[in-house]
Order: C-alpha cells, then structure tokens, then sequence
C-alpha cells in the first residue's frame, strides 16, 4: 500500500510522465521514470483533484453555506458536535491529570536526586551534574505539557505548583 501512494504521489509530481515498476530478482520492487531493462510501464488512471476554477465558490454561496467548506463536505449538526467536544474535554482533563501527576513525580525526583550524590559521584562532580540536570530536565519538559494542556482546555496556567 505505502509502494502504490508511493508511486501515486510520484506520477503527481512527474505530471504525464511514464512511470515503470521493476521487481528483481530477490522480489524488491522499484517505481522509476526512467525505463530499465525488464521494468514494465504502468498504466495509471489520472488523480482527481479538489479546488480548481474557483466555480465551488458561487456555489456554496448560492447553498447559503460558508465559503470556507468545501461542497459536499459532510456537515455535523450542533448536538452531535457539542459531544464530541465534551469527549475531547474529558480526554485533555485526564491528559491533564496524569500529566500534574507525572509532574510532581518528576520534582520530587528532582528534590530527591539533587540532593544525594550517588556512587563515584563525589569524585565525579560532573557525573552527579549531569544526573541533576537530567532530572531537571523531565521536570521541565512535564511543566511545558502540564501548560500546553491548560492552555487547550483554556485554564490559566501557572509554573508554581
């Protein structure tokens, strides 16, 4: 399947271009325009593509829908939208959630690992550094997730815990 997209987003680009499949002899396939011996052409039926003369404008203005919807787009009534709003809302809050718990396992980790050196890393500075700054790093790298998740569900956030 990943070969045929493959080889449909190469005819794309090669516009009226022969395109030729070849299978040697371990059974690899190869895409090419350029012929090679044994390779066969492949006779590819022409891509449709959305948009063009700009003729669906004047039509979903005339339908009374937005210019910004494709036509025939399948539109969802106001119900089944707010569901699905609500479904995403109580996923982020238990993204949210699990990510301030990961949060605080993190610091404390952080509070914990900062604050002992472990084996040769009190004749080994920049080991116990390197430690640190790891767990540093988690610590940060959950607070940018905890913020990206609030700012989603439009809380306010704050680095202070």
């Amino acid at each position: 399947m990943k070969t045929l997209a493959f080889c449909l987003l190469l005819t794309c680009g090669l516009a009226h271009a022969e395109v030729y499949k070849y299978i040697d002899a371990n059974g690899n396939v190869t895409f090419t325009n350029v012929p090679i011996k044994g390779a066969k052409p492949m006779h590819l039926a022409p891509l449709s593509t959305y948009g063009g003369s700009g003729s669906g404008k004047g039509k979903a203005a005339a339908s009374g829908k937005s210019a910004s919807t494709p036509d025939g787009y399948p539109s969802v009534d106001n119900g089944t939208q707010t569901k699905r709003d609500e479904g995403r809302r109580k996923i982020l809050e238990n993204e949210l959630a699990n990510e301030q718990k990961a949060l605080a396992d993190a610091q404390k980790a952080y509070t914990d690992g900062a604050a002992t050196r472990n084996g040769d890393e009190t004749r080994n500075y920049q080991k116990y550094l390197d430690r640190v700054q790891k767990l540093k790093d988690a610590v940060t790298e959950r607070q940018k997730n905890v913020d990206a998740l609030r700012r989603e569900l439009g809380q306010s956030s704050s680095s202070a815990q």
